[in-house]
């Protein structure tokens, strides 16, 4: 992807640079807002990662600006504000997605992947089945099978293997399930994410050789197919 990287924390722009750079992105770096907004208007991107706060011209005009002349190129904003007011306004904005500093770079990577294969899919393309090796799902009917072995999952347990499923193989964090499973944009401290995991295991895992999920030590959860 050619990505935009908006922000003016020159440390932060080097790490993320680097990182991005090293698996195969094209990175352009604005360090102010008025050069990011004349580079995401006169240059052709896959992706904006947008700081909020920045010099000369903040990060949710730059988004306006864009979305006031029917951009459609996904943005990705950073920010450490984190409030819950915060996210909604930034989103309200017209961002794709709301990371808050400060963040670990295989999240961030994540979501920019997630942004990808959204905007890749296209609105019109709409899913309503899913499969992971001998697991599938039937969205429409709510159904799930393995090895052709009906499972009765609870209306959040389906919804927690449906975005599970929908990132096999990429690891999926505590923070992603928060946000994107239980629309919690904060971390409450309790234990609703292992305990939920722990059924879907007895579930879809438990009488099965292969383990369809897998825990990340320190970084979260992944569905492998095998």
């Amino acid at each position: 992807m050619r990505v935009l990287l908006v922000e003016d924390d020159n440390e932060l722009n080097t790490y993320i640079a680097k990182g991005l750079r090293e698996q195969g992105h094209t990175v352009d770096i604005a360090s102010d807002g008025k050069d990011g907004l004349f580079l995401a208007t006169t240059e052709n991107f896959d992706l904006l990662i947008l700081d909020r706060m920045l010099p000369k011209l903040d990060g949710l005009t730059i988004i306006k600006t864009l979305r006031a002349s029917n951009s459609k190129v996904p943005v990705l904003i950073l920010s450490a504000l984190g409030e819950v007011d915060d996210r909604v306004m930034g989103l309200k904005a017209g961002g794709d997605d709301y990371l808050v500093k400060p963040f670990a770079f295989s999240e961030l990577v994540a979501r920019m992947d997630a942004l990808k294969r959204r905007y890749e899919s296209g609105t019109d393309n709409v899913t309503t089945r899913l499969e992971a090796g001998d697991l599938v799902m039937d969205l429409l009917g709510r159904k799930v099978t393995r090895a052709g072995q009906k499972i009765d999952l609870q209306s959040r347990e389906f919804k927690l293997l449906e975005y599970l499923v929908r990132h096999q193989g990429q690891v999926v964090t505590r923070t992603m399930l928060l946000e994107n499973v239980w629309n919690y944009h904060f971390d409450p401290q309790t234990n609703v994410i292992d305990v939920h995991i722990s059924r879907l295991r007895s579930k879809i895992d438990k009488e099965f050789d292969h383990q369809l999920i897998r825990t990340v030590r320190g970084a979260g959860y992944i569905v492998e197919a095998g």
